[in-house]
């Protein structure tokens, strides 16, 4: 089998690069086009031409082509990466528009793994984390309707699961080894035109 060959329309992809992007994935890349052109980074010729390849971009892997010089990689406006999540006596973050692989590696040792979902493409509805972790924290930000499950083994270890799943929707499964550790995952704060919609709703 020729792997190299072109993909055919419908056809599902193999890497999180080749999902379609979306006009506001276009937006976001143009945006710091326009930083990079402003502060003399890019020339006009530069900012030209990769601002004309970023709105006939199709997938995240032309987009972030486009960005990857001008920005360190934790603050790229897409992150498409396949890469297992790490840390080693630190703190990691993953947040902004970044693509979830269907499963996720992820080790921390006396570490903490940050994982903000807010604006993240989730590609199917179950997400799996495998995690390793000893001695370390994972923290997820969870927008409304996703749900958090912990099904690792853990050896003493804490959670504090404070978000707001919705029947049927997507699901983040927490696998693996857990020892010594500690899972939180909670939901954004509502602000106080939110909370009293809902309130207001629930009284329907």
């Amino acid at each position: 089998m020729d792997s190299s060959r072109p993909r055919r329309p419908g056809e599902p992809v193999r890497r999180v690069t080749e999902l379609r992007a979306s006009d506001a994935d276009r937006e976001r890349v143009v945006a710091l086009l326009g930083d990079a052109l402003a502060d003399g980074r890019l020339t006009l010729d530069e900012h030209s031409d990769r601002t004309t390849r970023a709105y006939a971009a199709r997938t995240l892997g032309e987009l972030t082509g486009l960005t990857g010089d001008l920005a360190p990689r934790e603050t790229q406006p897409i992150i498409a990466d396949d890469r297992p999540v790490s840390v080693l006596f630190g703190r990691v973050r993953r947040e902004g528009r970044w693509v979830v692989p269907v499963k996720l590696p992820l080790f921390a040792l006396f570490g903490t793994v940050e994982l903000d979902l807010r604006d993240a493409v989730l590609q199917r509805r179950h997400t799996v984390v495998d995690a390793l972790v000893l001695g370390g924290r994972i923290r997820l930000i969870v927008p409304d309707g996703v749900r958090v499950q912990v099904t690792g083994r853990t050896v003493v270890g804490t959670r504090e699961l404070r978000h707001r799943p919705a029947d049927g929707g997507p699901t983040v499964e927490i696998a693996g080894t857990l020892l010594l550790a500690s899972v939180r995952a909670q939901a954004p704060k509502r602000s106080l035109r939110e909370r009293v919609r809902g309130r207001l709703g629930r009284r329907r």
